[in-house]
C-alpha cells in the first residue's frame, strides 16, 4: 500500500488538445512508477524500452482521446498525432485544420441540441408536466424560416451563377448576361449580410436549461 503524497491538477474545461498531449506524459511516468514498485520493470526500465508495449500505451491513451473529444465536441482530439508517434506530421496537421473547421460549424449550428440532450441526461433540466405538456410557442419572422445550411447553399450557388453570368457577360457583351450578374450578385451578399446581421438566429442554440449569470 502506498499513499499518495500529491496531485496533477488540470485546470482546462474540457481536458482536450494539448491538455490530453500533457496528460499522457504525466500517465505515462506514473505508470512506469507503479509497474517498478509492483516489480513488473527494474529501477532504471522505461515503457520506451518495450517498443510494442510503448506503441500500444500511445494507441490506447490517443483512441481514448478521441472519443471524449468525439462526444464533447463532435471530432478527434487535435495533436492526436503527437500522441501517437511523439511528433507532429504534415497528415496531423492537416487533419487538425479540418476537425477545427468541422468544430467551428458544430459549435455554431448542430450542438445546441446536443447540449440540450446533455442537460436532460445530467438532470440540469428537470422535466414537468405542468411546464412541458404546454404548446410551445411557434416561432415568428425571420426565425422560424431562419436556416444556416440553406443559407450558405444559396451564397454559393449566386456566387457561381453570378461568376457564370460575368464570363459570358465578357464574351458576347449581352446586357443580359449582365444583368444577370449583378442579380446574382446582389442575392448573393444579401443573404450573407442578412446572416451576419442576424447571426445568433441562424445558430442552433440550447432550449432547456438557462445556466445561471
Amino acid at each position: 500500500m502506498k499513499e499518495q503524497l500529491g496531485v496533477v491538477r488540470t485546470n482546462c474545461i474540457d481536458c482536450l488538445d494539448r491538455t490530453n498531449v500533457t496528460q499522457s506524459m504525466i500517465g505515462r511516468k506514473m505508470l512506469e512508477l507503479q509497474l517498478r514498485r509492483i516489480g513488473v520493470f527494474g529501477a532504471e526500465e522505461t515503457i520506451r524500452s518495450h517498443p510494442n508495449f510503448d506503441e500500444r500505451y500511445k494507441i490506447l491513451w490517443a483512441n481514448h482521446g478521441d472519443d471524449v473529444s468525439i462526444q464533447y465536441s463532435g471530432t478527434p482530439a487535435l495533436k492526436g498525432d503527437f500522441v501517437r508517434y511523439g511528433h507532429r506530421t504534415a497528415q496531423g496537421v492537416l487533419k487538425d485544420g479540418w476537425s477545427s473547421l468541422r468544430r467551428y460549424y458544430l459549435n455554431n449550428f448542430a450542438d445546441g441540441t446536443k447540449q440540450d440532450a446533455i442537460d436532460l441526461l445530467q438532470g440540469h433540466y428537470i422535466v414537468a408536466v405542468n411546464r412541458d405538456m404546454a404548446p410551445v410557442p411557434q416561432k415568428g419572422g425571420l426565425e422560424a424560416v431562419a436556416n444556416f445550411p440553406v443559407a450558405l447553399a444559396v451564397v454559393l450557388l449566386s456566387f457561381w451563377f453570378a461568376t457564370m453570368s460575368m464570363k459570358q457577360a465578357g464574351s458576347d457583351y449581352k446586357h443580359k448576361h449582365l444583368f444577370f450578374s449583378l442579380l446574382w450578385t446582389g442575392i448573393c451578399v444579401g443573404v450573407a449580410a442578412l446572416v451576419r446581421a442576424n447571426g445568433r438566429i441562424f445558430c442552433n442554440r440550447p432550449r432547456l436549461h438557462k445556466p445561471r449569470g
